[in-house]
């Protein structure tokens, strides 16, 4: 059963503050730009019930297990603040549960990026956007992905998220699709430039296949 976009299914202790002073979102930003530009993150009134859509994420430096990542329901907005990110302190995949700090709540996404972090220690930047190019053409891309019957922003898609890069030919990068998450994909590297360029060589790829 595909799902709606949105919806924030872990439980989540945020704290309400400012960004902290020494984060620069100037990268992160650029990249996001780029990815709203290409519609993998965004929002569109006639798709996935008129919500938001994609999130991005990066390591925090000299702590591997924080990371900055986008607000929930920052789709629309063609470029971000310093408002609309915050910090993942802690994610306890097993419990559900996630704490974060800033001055927004994190996208309903934020477990799934913290299992491609906890899992690979190399992985710095993550980019999850909706892409349905590439998606419909997972099986011909020949593309990891998680079954349709998995949820999005769950506990099962956190372990089958971490079970494909078990198993999976990643070498600390690569994309992997959500079938049960409609046109939802994920790419992650060892930075964000290279996440990107996951990415947008497999929309190359699938845009050859349909133009066959």
């Amino acid at each position: 059963m595909i799902e709606t976009e949105g919806v924030i299914k872990y439980q989540l202790r945020h704290t309400d503050c400012a960004l902290d002073q020494n984060i620069d979102i100037a990268g992160i930003n650029a990249w996001r730009s780029i990815m709203h530009r290409l519609g993998v993150i965004g929002q569109n009134a006639t798709k996935y019930a008129g919500y938001g859509y994609g999130n991005i994420s990066q390591r925090t430096a000299g702590n591997s297990g924080q990371f900055l990542i986008s607000g929930t329901q920052t789709g629309h907005l063609e470029t971000l603040t310093r408002n609309d990110y915050c910090i993942i302190v802690h994610a306890d995949l097993q419990a559900n549960r996630i704490t974060s700090r800033g001055p927004c709540k994190p996208s309903s996404e934020a477990m799934t990026h913290a299992a491609v972090y906890q899992q690979d220690a190399a992985v710095s930047g993550i980019i999850h956007g909706h892409c349905p190019e590439i998606w419909r053409h997972t099986a011909a891309l020949d593309l990891p992905h998680s079954a349709e019957s998995v949820p999005y922003g769950t506990p099962e898609m956190a372990v089958a998220v971490q079970r494909l890069l078990q198993t999976g030919d990643f070498r600390h990068g690569g994309l992997f699709t959500m079938l049960g998450h409609e046109d939802g994909v994920m790419a992650f590297a060892v930075d964000m430039p290279a996440a990107a360029r996951e990415l947008i060589d497999c929309l190359a790829r699938a845009l050859a296949i349909a133009q066959r």
